[in-house]
């Protein structure tokens, strides 16, 4: 996202850093929410390890990874410090659990994005899309509609990219707790190269415009969008 701001930086300063703030606390928000549903579930089931180093908390400090929220700075793809979940501790249909856990990642950050539009559903306030990039230009009047469309995307974003079944994102845990044993037995060995998939994908998406996985998540962002703005 702020790759797409860069020339605000040498043309309009403010509206840069403006933008800026506004990320960094969109961020939070979903990163937070999102990481600590993962600690919260587990921990419901049975397993304490996340509480244990101390991720169930609403403290966005414990739960940033570093390179992961920098690709969501500046690509608007990205992922939270993983939760440490000890599958030994669910005592019975542990693969089911696991997935449990993961799912609830991003559903939280759609119940989240839903939060958030509700004052627009109710007209309280306009919906302003952070893709115009517009915040405050038009006047402070605009601060709290531009701040949520923010939050709203961000949320969004995390939970339709977590989904997809890659390793290390949610939806791998998720799919290798839906599929047979067998099969699921044979996904996870892929599990070692998933990050280096992912990472071609994206290259390939941002830098190379070929938008593999924009033309996959872009329609799920956009239904799930439709959904909870009531559009």
């Amino acid at each position: 996202m702020l790759l797409r701001s860069l020339d605000d930086l040498f043309r309009d300063p403010l509206h840069f850093i403006i933008i800026l703030c506004a990320t960094v606390i969109a961020l939070s928000i979903a990163i937070t929410v999102h990481e600590f549903t993962h600690a919260l579930i587990a921990y419901k089931l049975g397993d304490p390890t996340a509480k244990d180093y101390g991720r169930l908390s609403l403290n966005p400090k414990v739960h940033l990874d570093p390179f992961g929220t920098a690709m969501l700075f500046l690509v608007g793809l990205g992922w939270g410090k993983p939760v440490p979940v000890n599958i030994a501790n669910f005592h019975r249909f542990r693969r089911q659990a696991m997935a449990f856990v993961s799912i609830g990642g991003p559903i939280s950050n759609l119940i989240t994005a839903a939060i958030f539009a509700l004052p627009i559903n109710l007209g309280l306030i306009p919906w302003r899309s952070p893709f115009n990039m517009s915040i405050f230009k038009d006047g402070t009047d605009l601060i709290l509609p531009d701040l949520f469309g923010f939050i709203i995307f961000y949320n969004l974003v995390l939970a339709v990219f977590n989904l997809i079944p890659i390793a290390p994102l949610d939806g791998f845990k998720v799919a290798l707790g839906v599929l047979p044993k067998g099969i699921a037995e044979a996904v996870a060995k892929s599990e070692p190269y998933g990050p280096a998939v992912l990472m071609i994908v994206v290259v390939l998406d941002f830098w190379l415009g070929i938008r593999i996985l924009s033309s996959i998540i872009g329609p799920a962002i956009g239904f799930f969008g439709r959904i909870i703005l009531l559009t």
